[in-house]
């Protein structure tokens, strides 16, 4: 008789916890624009969201903690003349946030601590370079005031901040296309991008060099995202040419064939991944979809594990991931997600629960099987009694 051995895992119990109705925040008019980011931003002490605005683009900034109705007068960082499309917060500065725009620019902000009393204007920085408008902006994980702009002009410039001057230039030359996602390695030595034109491109910034490629890492024409994961491997979202959604697990040494592809659904959302190089968990999440689904990396074959999904009623308008040093690590939680309603922004985490309290489910598990099995043999004998008579 062979027995099914489940694989050994920390992570195999994670569960998300929507917040309470008191912890979101509720009332805020979440922007109609179509693209493929987020549109949120969370860090220790702000969150901060894309919102619909007249006259311009503009997005809001709360502190952590000021959660309930928001006011609808509430002050707004309305700098730019058109949509904002992307934000990012300042891993190194928490009240240092950047946004890119139609309006073909991106502006770096500083935000006083306690929040906005006023609508913020002026930004520290306009960084003025593309010529299309900017659709993701994307901080240096490890150096100091060096930003990333990728635009629908097919070019992604790297400034320094402090100077305002373009550092570095991937011209249309690198991608002939749109530009899809792009993503820094953990080190920030490599940045990885997906492109229109259907190819995923492992680029060294400081050589301009493209240093691996890979060609139709899925076969559908929607768009691919792309991300840097744990030990030189990259993790890839896109779609079959049945136009069922697939996520794809590749070493960058070796991109002939991907170390793991699984199908997951018919959905049309593009998939957001989002990696915690801590747990090597990474999470998925699509936009329009109602679910957070999420897989564990390992070292070993087959590489990408299926742990669990989070579901919820609501589909989500955008995504929000807050950094590791933002969450409340003594009631086990091992990420937190910003989830985006139509009218509301609810805190989701992510949490391993105790030793202790998985060994008590599991003892009510046996329980209630040894259960189902008894009242499975009083029915077998009720039959027998039956067919007796």
């Amino acid at each position: 008789m062979s027995r099914q051995v489940v694989r050994s895992s920390k992570f195999r119990h994670v569960f998300g916890q929507p917040a309470k109705a008191d912890q979101c925040y509720e009332d805020v008019r979440v922007s109609q624009t179509t693209w493929d980011s987020g549109f949120c931003a969370v860090n220790p002490k702000f969150m901060a969201l894309i919102c619909e605005a007249s006259g311009g683009g503009a997005f809001l900034v709360l502190p952590l903690g000021k959660t309930g109705r928001v006011d609808k007068n509430v002050p707004l960082v309305c700098g730019h003349t058109a949509p904002v499309l992307d934000i990012a917060w300042c891993p190194h500065n928490d009240n240092v946030i950047a946004s890119g725009s139609e309006d073909c620019t991106v502006m770096v902000w500083e935000i006083p601590d306690g929040g906005l009393v006023l609508p913020l204007r002026e930004p520290v920085v306009t960084l003025e370079g593309h010529t299309k408008r900017v659709g993701i902006v994307a901080w240096h994980p490890t150096a100091q005031n060096v930003l990333l702009s990728a635009g629908c002009d097919n070019v992604i410039l790297v400034w320094d901040v402090g100077t305002g001057e373009a550092v570095l230039t991937l011209g249309a030359d690198v991608h002939p296309d749109t530009i899809y996602s792009v993503d820094w390695s953990r080190d920030g030595a490599l940045i990885c991008t997906s492109c229109r034109d259907k190819r995923v491109r492992i680029i060294e910034p400081r050589k301009g060099t493209v240093v691996a490629e890979k060609d139709r890492p899925h076969e559908g024409t929607r768009p691919v995202h792309a991300v840097f994961v744990s030990e030189g491997k990259i993790l890839t979202t896109g779609f079959s040419r049945m136009s069922e959604r697939q996520v794809a697990l590749w070493d960058t040494k070796h991109l002939e064939e991907p170390l793991s592809l699984q199908e997951l659904d018919t959905s049309s959302g593009v998939l957001l991944p989002f990696f915690d190089p801590d747990t090597n968990i990474v999470y998925l999440c699509g936009k329009g979809d109602s679910s957070i689904r999420y897989f564990e990396i390992t070292s070993e074959a087959p590489f990408l594990h299926y742990l669990s999904m989070f579901s919820s009623k609501e589909s989500q308008r955008g995504m929000g991931y807050m950094p590791k040093r933002g969450l409340e690590v003594n009631k086990c939680e091992i990420a937190r997600f910003y989830k985006l309603h139509e009218r509301k922004c609810e805190p989701i985490a992510m949490t391993v629960p105790r030793k202790d309290t998985v060994s008590r489910l599991e003892e009510e598990m046996r329980n209630l099987q040894a259960t189902v099995q008894e009242l499975q043999k009083r029915m077998d004998r009720l039959e027998e009694t039956v067919q007796a008579k």
